[in-house]
């Protein structure tokens, strides 16, 4: 096995789950998914620990904050405080208004259904981010990460790795190219790759356990 595959292998088995799967998100084509992706997406843009935006889209979820037409129907004060019982205190009344915007602006404009901007976009990847961006709190780092983790129930999306997972896979020696990153994952999913190589980015350790494993 090639030195690369052999790398590819070790990360995956170390850290092949998507930041959806680990939010208990059941990501599918349909409009409540892919809404709380677009919720874990924004909280996972800010600086701040990945495991706490987690934590926060789970406290949301739980407190039934996982629709367009429900989070726009909450008030400001509830969005806080279910974002500080996911520990998401550091941004949590600027999140929590851009939260209630957003929804706002995706029920008037799409009718609260992703779908609809997705198939607004024709195709069109780089519209399609264009198109996210235009949620409030939603920048090009966000909408990176929704992409990352959408293609793999929006497969014309696919394969999809943004600057922060090409940062892993430089980290770890692999190729910085999104075609040749997709041979080498095989039947690895480029969502889950993806969501791996970015954790190599995030945590040096990640990269060093991997390299040793593999060589």
């Amino acid at each position: 096995m090639h030195r690369d595959e052999r790398v590819v292998r070790e990360l995956v088995a170390a850290c092949g789950r998507t930041y959806a799967e680990e939010a208990d998100i059941r990501l599918k084509d349909t409009p409540q998914p892919l809404y709380r992706l677009l919720v874990l997406s924004l909280l996972l843009s800010a600086r701040i620990r990945a495991s706490v935006a987690v934590a926060a889209a789970r406290a949301l979820h739980e407190d039934r904050l996982d629709s367009p037409r429900r989070m726009a129907g909450a008030d400001w004060r509830r969005r806080v405080d279910a974002l500080g019982r996911g520990g998401y205190r550091r941004y949590d009344e600027r999140t929590a208004t851009q939260l209630g915007e957003g929804a706002e602006l995706l029920t008037d404009r799409w009718g609260g259904d992703l779908r609809r901007l997705h198939e607004e976009a024709d195709g069109d990847t780089g519209e399609l981010k264009r198109l996210l961006q235009e949620e409030p709190g939603i920048g090009p780092a966000g909408a990176d990460i929704f992409l990352r983790e959408a293609q793999r129930v929006w497969p014309d999306v696919a394969p999809y790795f943004d600057a922060k997972a090409l940062s892993g896979a430089g980290r770890l020696g692999l190729p910085e190219d999104a075609g040749r990153l997709a041979r080498l994952a095989g039947d690895t999913e480029p969502a889950v790759l993806a969501a791996a190589l970015v954790r190599a980015a995030l945590d040096r350790q990640v990269a060093e356990d991997c390299l040793r494993r593999a060589s």
